[in-house]
């Protein structure tokens, strides 16, 4: 069997920190936003995205408590909370090369953020404390395996600060569904904790946080639609004409990541494939720049699907009832078990979501659109 090779290759230049972008864009710390032509230097500007001056942070001793990453105080700004919105994502595309020595794959996955949002707020408290309330709750970590707040205590030792901060989670993306909701509150608690501590970290800097705590978190922090490459953290924006109309049908229980890839390895090994470095698909990349709904139906792909499935095999029939109904496209989001669902128009999203609730196929049927921007603070 060849080699696998350390990375997949195509076309599409990784954006890495400290490194050009995208179609020789600017870093990722001053990445071009998805939604206007602006550069900023602290969050991209564009609709939703304040940004945090430079001149907030003072130099002094390094990593005394309360300094900045170069070493000063960290100037107070009396912010007594911080609120953020962040969305949930579908993978248009997730192609899945050998499996790694190190125990991981590299990626091509396409990214789409849609709005199916959490909210976090962060508010000063003695301890790093949270508070998971809304769907599926109950199944959130409160403690210290929280995404959300290993992305808090990370910030912290990055800045010098005490984690003294209480996360309030708002909850509406799927627990375990295959959404990276648990990715996105880690991406909304780096954005809500740096505006509270006043570290005025660029975006650069915090999508390398978030690198160290999930590979769907630089994307959460992004938003919009992008291609990852590696385990899905080198992240290149990808064009994308207009807005697509989703319906997703959210499955009773969730499934577990690592044990999906476990599926995916066995069943290629039974199956003797050989499996190649994974490429960006140039139909689907296409169908997202003209707009295309219909294309982009026929387009979608996930190498994980028939190892959720496999796991799953109720999904099977979720997926044949909404060909049946007149869905453009469906597909396992992610690792699953949601499932996602293009439709041709924001009617159409309203008709299926209706005649997939009435055929009784998921726990629970859900609208969205995409693309939509990453972390926002409120």
């Amino acid at each position: 069997m060849p080699p696998s090779p350390s990375l997949p290759t195509n076309s599409y230049a990784p954006i890495a920190v400290g490194s050009p972008g995208f179609s020789g864009s600017a870093p990722l710390g001053s990445l071009a936003c998805p939604f206007c032509s602006c550069t900023g230097q602290a969050p991209p500007c564009c609709q939703c995205r304040e940004t945090v001056p430079k001149s907030d942070v003072r130099s002094g001793a390094d990593g005394a408590p309360g300094s900045s990453p170069a070493g000063g105080p960290l100037r107070s700004r009396s912010v007594t909370a911080v609120s953020v919105r962040v969305p949930a994502k579908v993978n248009l595309q997730l192609s899945v090369g050998p499996l790694r020595d190190d125990g991981y794959h590299d990626l091509v996955s396409v990214f789409h953020a849609v709005s199916l949002f959490d909210e976090l707020s962060a508010e000063p408290n003695e301890e790093l404390a949270v508070r998971v309330e809304g769907a599926s709750a109950e199944e959130v970590p409160a403690d210290g395996d929280n995404l959300a707040a290993r992305a808090a205590r990370l910030l912290a030792e990055r800045i010098g600060v005490h984690p003294g901060v209480l996360l309030r989670i708002r909850k509406a993306i799927p627990v375990a569904g295959g959404m990276a909701g648990g990715s996105a509150d880690a991406a909304a608690a780096l954005v809500a904790c740096d505006r509270l501590w006043n570290a005025g970290l660029e975006p650069g800097e915090l999508a390398e946080l978030g690198a160290a705590i999930g590979s769907d978190v630089p994307f959460a922090l992004l938003g919009a639609t992008a291609v990852g490459l590696g385990r899905g953290e080198r992240l290149s924006p990808v064009p994308v004409k207009g807005r697509f109309h989703w319906v997703f049908a959210l499955a009773e229980g969730g499934l577990s990541t690592p044990a999906v890839y476990a599926e995916c390895d066995r069943l290629r090994a039974a199956h003797g494939e050989w499996i190649g470095a994974p490429q960006v698909s140039e139909r689907l990349t296409t169908a997202l720049a003209n707009g295309d709904a219909k294309e982009l139906g026929s387009a979608l792909a996930n190498d994980l699907q028939p190892a959720a499935i496999m796991l799953r095999p109720s999904l099977r029939r979720t997926l044949t009832a909404s060909r049946d109904l007149g869905a453009l496209g469906a597909l396992v989001s992610g690792s699953g078990p949601t499932c996602a669902f293009l439709a041709e128009s924001d009617a159409h999203a309203l008709d299926l979501a209706a005649a997939l609730s009435d055929a009784g196929v998921a726990r629970s049927i859900a609208r969205a659109y995409g693309p939509v921007p990453g972390a926002t603070v409120l």
